[in-house]
């Protein structure tokens, strides 16, 4: 398994272009806006090599026989489900941010179950392929970006019927036995600039005339044609700073890329659905399952962070004692809590596809993540409530250096006599930067639209609920027909 450096290493040598706050960057982990995220990918590695987390990073694949890193890892066992919400919920407490990996593993996971049943019903040879290649995602311990939304253009019209048929990702031209040329761009690419690979996947359920978009394939980040232009966060030029006090998060941060893909030629190996529209809304729902349960790990462990910011504002600003303080960091506390059982119930509940590895319980990981879609936007509430004012308000790092007005802040910010003034002013920035600042976009936007909107989870937690079940239920129970 590579270490921290050797992975940060391997992304130099891709030699990738991007385009950032309107500039060509030859080596985008330079920049100052990519490198945080690029430190918190690496933190995985990391971590799979320090003694106190290693064995919740590792697993044994039954691919290559061997040890790999756990976000390659394809489940096994409810077991290995539930060790991926504890290393998630550590990631996050670890970083204060997104790691940017659970996409591409929960692409993994979905596409595997996928082709085995695709080439069962349809005599396709895509699982092997794919068991094939991720052995070697697995050996070389690589970071695969997991690419779903597409664009999407007036969503009241299906793919076939936009007038720029790109706006859904498609198959532009078929090539027998050579490979596919494919066309469009993908949205809110989680890491991008941080992978190795691009999982690429259909974005919705297709039918029939839709075949060109149902197609599943596998992309080096380094392709002739494909084009990655940075999105921006709030706050994010904080990060260009001399002086990153005033990020908050001083050392990690997220990342979301719009991908584009100008006629790229995908080999046929790398090839693992191609038109067959019966099963593009099989792959859809079972990776948003995977990543709708992920969100009970990833989300909790910022939560964390938030939660342990909080309450140490509130001490530095000794009011720690007070009832209605405590009252709110509990329900913090409680809220951050009921997310991380979401993420274990679902993962508990996991049962063995015909594949081999293991699908979470699709009714529970759709709670999970409606659950997600509102408890941070009110653990974010109480955490503003409970730090006060100076959250939107507070000097700047280069006022507090200043020696003519430095003094003042150093004076006039002070609370509890205990701490720091300084130190006040980090904790301050650190909550600022996840309620409002550039990690809201990973705590919050992304708690809300990631794995879909809550209305997608709605649509799932109806028919996942076995309403029938429940009605035939109180018939026998009250002799009723």
């Amino acid at each position: 398994m590579k270490t921290a450096d050797q992975y940060l290493e391997s992304l130099k040598s891709l030699k990738i272009e991007a385009h950032v706050m309107g500039e060509k960057t030859a080596e985008p982990g330079g920049h100052g806006l990519v490198g945080p995220s690029r430190k918190a990918v690496a933190f995985t590695y990391e971590a799979a090599h320090n003694p106190e987390s290693r064995d919740t990073l590792r697993a044994v694949s039954h691919l290559c026989n061997a040890e790999v890193n756990r976000f390659t890892h394809l489940h096994q066992s409810a077991e290995d489900l539930v060790k991926k919400i504890k290393m998630q919920r550590y990631c996050g407490a670890m970083t204060g941010c997104c790691f940017q990996r659970c996409v591409g593993l929960d692409a993994a996971n979905a596409i595997y179950s996928t082709t085995f049943d695709c080439d069962r019903k349809h005599g396709t040879q895509f699982h092997d392929r794919f068991r094939n290649y991720w052995a070697w995602i697995q050996k070389e311990d690589l970071v695969v970006d997991g690419a779903m939304t597409d664009p999407k253009g007036d969503r009241s019209k299906r793919p076939k019927d936009q007038l720029d048929p790109d706006l859904f990702l498609r198959v532009k031209e078929r090539k027998p036995g050579d490979g596919v040329i494919i066309s469009g761009a993908k949205l809110h690419q989680t890491g991008m600039l941080n992978s190795h690979e691009i999982l690429v996947m259909p974005t919705m359920s297709m039918r029939s005339g839709e075949e060109s978009w149902a197609i599943c394939c596998a992309v080096p980040i380094n392709t002739p044609g494909v084009r990655y232009i940075y999105g921006r966060q709030a706050s994010d030029t904080r990060k260009l700073e001399h002086d990153t006090f005033d990020v908050g998060n001083p050392i990690f941060g997220g990342q979301e890329v719009m991908t584009v893909f100008e006629d790229v030629f995908v080999p046929e190996e790398r090839v693992f659905l191609d038109g067959q529209v019966d099963f593009a809304g099989t792959l859809v729902e079972r990776f948003a399952s995977y990543h709708r349960q992920s969100y009970g790990g990833c989300k909790v462990g910022v939560g964390d962070v938030l939660i342990g910011a909080t309450e140490l504002i509130a001490r530095m600003n000794g009011v720690e004692k007070a009832s209605h303080v405590r009252e709110k960091i509990v329900e913090m506390i409680h809220l951050n809590e009921t997310l991380y059982c979401c993420g274990l119930a679902c993962s508990s509940q996991g049962y063995p596809t015909p594949a081999g590895n293991y699908q979470v319980d699709l009714l529970l990981a759709n709670v999970c993540k409606l659950n997600v879609t509102r408890f941070p936007y009110e653990i974010a509430r109480l955490a503003t409530d409970v730090a006060g004012g100076l959250l939107g308000t507070m000097p700047s790092a280069a006022d507090l250096n200043d020696p003519e007005v430095g003094p003042y802040i150093r004076k006039y910010l002070a609370a509890n006599p205990n701490f720091d003034v300084v130190d006040r002013m980090k904790v301050l920035r650190l909550i600022e930067n996840l309620t409002i600042g550039a990690g809201a976009v990973g705590y919050l936007v992304e708690s809300m639209h990631g794995a879909g909107p809550p209305a997608a989870q709605r649509i799932m937690i109806g028919r996942q609920a076995a309403l029938d079940d429940k009605v035939d239920r109180i018939k026998g129970l009250l002799s009723v027909s």
